[in-house]
């Protein structure tokens, strides 16, 4: 059986060994950050209004939200979001206890989850804590898709169809249209649309995904995370009343944790509505984006499957992701490696996240850097 140390000095001889960056990121170009509209690197501009408008906003809830009697910010906050949305919103601590809280709750019988390959490990867990059913189908293949809906939808009550609207590591979108399409055809499928990395960034108000191609109705679960563009903390579902009702009920994260701070849903409050008019910086960003991958195309001399603010260099090998990491570093970049087991063997790279705050200009050392990389080749 292997020891401890014998599992460390493997993860270290396959450039795998994971130690939590302790440099702050002073005078530095962060492209490693989810902070996609810049609010958290200027979070100082708002400090005066937030203690201003919030200054009862306790530091503690202490206990969780069927319990708690400190949540009228979670609970303005809710309604904020079902008016965005048109449905009930419920909040979580985090994107990974929504997924988790959200597939356990659905985990009922006679129910198949049917998920992109590449779907977050929070949905991952969430399937195997709660040993649901589930199949997964290839990337963003709609047809071999609807081939296993076809072929399963009247041996189970429901299925439900899991997918992101844009995919963390390649900063690919999922085909959404077809994803409503055939919940449509299918009257028993259910379909759950994470939009982590699509909330604050798109549609026109920064609801997402759905809201920017006109099918938020369409989606039965809708999950967003404020950890990100939001420059907060927490999540939410969005949802039916029955299954609100029923996520209340049945969501072990949500049952049995501490409840966020009210200090923190006040702060997601005004971030909130900060996003809610920053149309300009949303188009911005995308113009960034654009550029930034135009430029990743050339250098890798291959497609970028990006359309978003989250664009991959492919380096297909865990150590050359550290020595570019480290030559990011040293030319002032923070861009980090991503290895083993965020993505399979082969799909090493160095991810770069963009934000609003960000111009064009700074990006010439990051494409000198891979340049001088791409040519070692």
């Amino acid at each position: 059986m292997p020891t401890i140390n014998g599992i460390l000095q493997t993860l270290k001889s396959e450039n795998r060994l994971r130690t939590i960056p302790e440099e702050p990121a002073t005078d530095m170009l962060d492209l490693s950050s989810n902070d996609y509209l810049s609010l958290g690197a200027s979070f100082r501009e708002f400090t005066k209004e937030f203690t201003d408008r919030f200054p009862d906003a306790a530091f503690s809830s202490s206990a969780s939200r069927l319990l708690s009697t400190r949540q009228n910010y979670h609970l303005r906050l809710e309604d904020m979001l079902q008016r965005l949305y048109g449905r009930p919103a419920l909040l979580f601590n985090s994107g990974y206890h929504a997924n988790v809280g959200c597939i356990g709750a659905l985990s009922l019988p006679s129910t198949l989850f049917v998920c992109d390959k590449l779907i977050h490990a929070s949905v991952i867990d969430g399937l195997r804590i709660n040993g649901a059913e589930f199949k997964r189908f290839p990337h963003n293949d709609a047809t071999k898709l609807e081939n296993i809906v076809e072929k399963e939808s009247e041996k189970y009550e429901r299925i439900v169809v899991v997918a992101e609207s844009i995919y963390s590591m390649d900063g690919d979108e999922a085909p959404i249209d077809k994803l409503v399409e055939l919940k449509r055809r299918f009257s028993n499928v259910i379909l759950y649309v994470d939009e982590a990395h699509a909330f604050g960034v798109r549609g026109e108000k920064g609801l997402g995904v759905a809201e920017e191609i006109g099918l938020t109705e369409d989606i039965d679960i809708i999950v967003g995370t404020f950890g990100k563009a939001a420059a907060s903390a927490g999540a939410f579902a969005v949802a039916s009343p029955e299954m609100k009702s029923l996520l209340i009920n049945l969501s072990r994260p949500f049952i049995f944790s501490t409840a966020l701070p009210p200090a923190n849903i006040a702060w997601t409050i005004l971030m909130l509505e900060k996003i809610l008019d920053m149309g300009d910086a949303r188009k911005h960003l995308a113009e960034i984006s654009r550029t930034f991958t135009e430029r990743i195309n050339k250098i890798a001399r291959e497609e970028s499957p990006s359309t978003s603010q989250i664009i991959p260099f492919m380096t297909g090998d865990a150590a050359k992701a550290l020595k570019i990491a480290s030559r990011l570093r040293e030319s002032g970049i923070i861009a980090l490696p991503i290895r083993r087991p965020t993505v399979p063997p082969g799909g090493e790279r160095i991810r770069f996240s963009l934000g609003a705050g960000m111009e064009t200009t700074q990006f010439e050392r990051v494409f000198k850097v891979l340049e001088e990389a791409a040519n070692e080749v």
